[in-house]
């Protein structure tokens, strides 16, 4: 996404990426809270199914972009610097994967609101320990790979 750029031009580009991530996962928790507020689901429910649906496929596309994008930037930044502070990224990647684990699990067991929905308000709150605890990694990520940066290339 970002090759052949002066580092200046590379941070920038990684900080346009990671605020349009992180206006994801606002839009995330906000659903989140919308969903978890929801402990009566029926099969039936056409406009609870379709939030839980709709928050499935927002996770997993943020998850996703997580991964294969913003973390793939922030390391490639991180290394032009050449500071050091690449190696956040090795403690933390093995931590980022098993909460996206249980985030796909989460998604396989009710993205087509086939899962036991009596289950989903234990369900959610597993995973709401789960993202906050990714969102805590991933920020951390960002400030030590991103943000340390910011005054280098002002």
């Amino acid at each position: 996404m970002l090759d052949n750029c002066t580092i200046e031009e590379r941070w920038a580009g990684v900080n346009e990426l990671v605020a349009r991530w992180l206006q994801e996962r606002q839009s995330i928790i906000v659903q989140f809270c919308a969903l978890s507020g929801v402990h009566e689901l029926k099969a039936d429910a056409d406009p609870s199914n379709n939030r839980l649906q709709q928050f499935c496929q927002q996770m997993v596309d943020y998850m996703s972009a997580g991964h294969f994008e913003v973390y793939y930037e922030l390391i490639r930044e991180a290394e032009a610097f050449a500071d050091g502070s690449a190696d956040i990224a090795n403690d933390l990647m093995p931590q980022l994967t098993l909460t996206t684990d249980i985030a796909m699990d989460f998604n396989d067991r009710y993205a087509n609101a086939e899962g036991n929905l009596m289950t989903l308000p234990k369900s959610l709150s597993k995973l709401g320990e789960t993202l906050a605890s990714r969102f805590e990694m991933e920020d951390s990520l960002i400030d030590t790979m991103h943000e340390s940066h910011r005054e280098a290339v002002a």
